[in-house]
């Protein structure tokens, strides 16, 4: 077991990191568009606390010009743009120093090449911020978990059992190297990620998200047509008879806004649960449709001492995520110890 632990996302941040989008053959004719949304997610987050932004190399003054002098860009060499995934996972140590974990990536279950970039980031970033690095040979990517600070780890079996990732491992020897790299001591497993989220294969920040310790917003879409109302109903059930790390019954909030557009000529779904906090603040992908303002009226409600921004991401969604996918907090030194 290690003596570093995986902070909630509501500690206190050093910074954002994130990535310019880069990918041709995922973004296609909509690439300019996604790079806009990406700036203003930055902008947007800058208002909280500082902004990394990596771009490859090459690409650093356009994205620059366009994410404005309050985000700072270093060029890298990436594949992509989904640091949540590709990027470490911060823990903090006793005395609140900080690691990287640095698990495997692969595209999520190869589904996009190449991506030895993206799997090279993690050890880059850690050595440019200079934060000690701990080595998995685990593949996880950071969308497929969320942790409450306090030892609970929240995932789908959908994603972390796909044969696509870990073949080689059981569902226990998964979960051992969650607790030992993550230092968490309960992990609920949730049956369902969303039915039509084949890019990541039902990553849990589509699914439910710790809101704080002993709380959890879920998606819950009152929608009957919904593809996942049975599904989330199932998970729902998991989350109301679980206790987590300290014994705790869970207070569970419901998130029934759903919102589908179209892009690029693609039915898109922007999921309104895969926000970020930032510190003093929530930035929560939107459509720009009339259900916007009941989803971030209950995120306000989760987050009463934090102000709620709603930033328009029917690209980002049309890429197979959303603003939380396309983040990576750092935790400040100390923050929680």
């Amino acid at each position: 077991m290690t003596n570093y632990r995986m902070p909630a996302e509501w500690s206190p941040h050093e910074r954002t990191l994130m990535a310019w989008p880069t990918r041709a053959d995922l973004w296609g004719g909509v690439l300019a568009e996604a790079r806009q949304e990406y700036a203003a997610v930055a902008r947007a987050i800058a208002g909280f606390e500082p902004v990394t932004m990596v771009a490859r190399p090459g690409q650093g003054a356009g994205a620059a010009e366009l994410c404005g002098e309050g985000v700072e860009v270093v060029e890298l060499p990436i594949d992509d743009s989904w640091f949540r995934d590709s990027g470490p996972i911060f823990v903090l140590g006793p005395d609140g120093e900080r690691a990287g974990v640095d698990f495997r990536f692969n595209s999520w279950g190869s589904k996009h090449s190449p991506w030895d970039a993206d799997d090279r980031i993690s050890e880059l970033l850690l050595a440019r911020l200079g934060v000690p690095r701990i080595a998995s040979s685990m593949i996880l990517e950071g969308g497929s978990i969320t942790v409450d600070g306090e030892g609970t780890l929240i995932t789908t079996e959908q994603c972390l059992l796909h044969p696509n990732r870990n073949p080689g491992l059981t569902k226990d020897q998964i979960e051992a190297e969650l607790k030992a790299r993550l230092g968490v001591t309960k992990v609920i497993w949730l049956p369902y990620g969303g039915l039509e989220d084949t890019e990541t294969d039902g990553h849990v920040d589509g699914v439910c998200a710790f809101t704080a310790p002993g709380r959890v917003l879920v998606s819950l879409p009152d929608d009957p047509d919904h593809p996942d109302v049975e599904r989330m109903r199932a998970n729902r059930a998991v989350l109301e008879a679980a206790t987590d790390a300290r014994g705790r019954r869970l207070e569970i909030l419901d998130l029934p806004q759903s919102a589908f557009v179209e892009v690029d000529g693609e039915k898109t779904e922007v999921g309104y649960l895969n926000f970020y906090v930032a510190n003093g603040g929530v930035v929560v992908p939107v459509a720009d449709v009339p259900a916007d303002a009941g989803a971030l009226a209950v995120i306000a409600a989760a987050f009463p001492d934090r102000t709620v921004v709603g930033v328009r991401s029917r690209v980002v969604g049309f890429g197979g995520g959303g603003i939380h996918c396309i983040t990576q907090q750092v935790p400040a030194a100390g923050a929680g110890a």
